[in-house]
């Protein structure tokens, strides 16, 4: 299914949050979309890779980092288990690595920035929790669309029949 997000602000605007965050776009997948699952974390990844490892359905994972850029929270071996595992895309408040490598995956991959540190792998953190950045509260069990202009999430599948 094919989309554009001015598109559904277009036809759905009083239904979508529209994030204001600059994403840099780094997956092979320009445009994503899927229901949220989401991770607030800081600096450790160990729940990101425990999530990314699981069947992901089509979802997308959004992980509130903290907006720190001090450390990766994905990179290629994790971004190949979330594709390997169904999922469609990952938002990233932080930073990721091995952004080449990134860019060859069918994934849809969005961060701050990126930063060739490791993070911790202590699974510190929350799962399932609503997270908010960008003027956006994303839950989890609600739609997020990506693309080249940005992001927006609705409480609904708006694509749905």
């Amino acid at each position: 299914m094919t989309f554009a997000t001015a598109d559904l602000i277009d036809d759905f605007d009083a239904e979508l949050q529209s994030c204001e965050t600059q994403f840099r776009q780094y997956g092979g997948k320009s445009t994503f979309s899927g229901q949220i699952t989401t991770i607030r974390c800081f600096r450790d990844n160990g729940l990101v890779k425990k999530t990314l490892n699981s069947p992901g359905e089509g979802r997308v994972l959004v992980v509130d980092g903290g907006g720190s850029l001090a450390s990766a929270l994905c990179g290629d071996l994790i971004a190949k288990a979330a594709v390997d595992n169904g999922w469609a895309g990952l938002v990233i408040n932080g930073a990721i690595r091995d952004s080449v490598t990134l860019g060859t995956l069918a994934l849809g991959v969005k961060a701050l920035g990126a930063n060739p540190r490791k993070s911790a792998k202590d699974a510190a953190g929350e799962t399932d929790v609503t997270v908010g950045f960008g003027g956006v509260e994303f839950k989890p069990g609600s739609w997020l669309y990506s693309d080249a202009d940005g992001i927006v999430v609705a409480d609904r599948d708006v694509l749905a029949p």
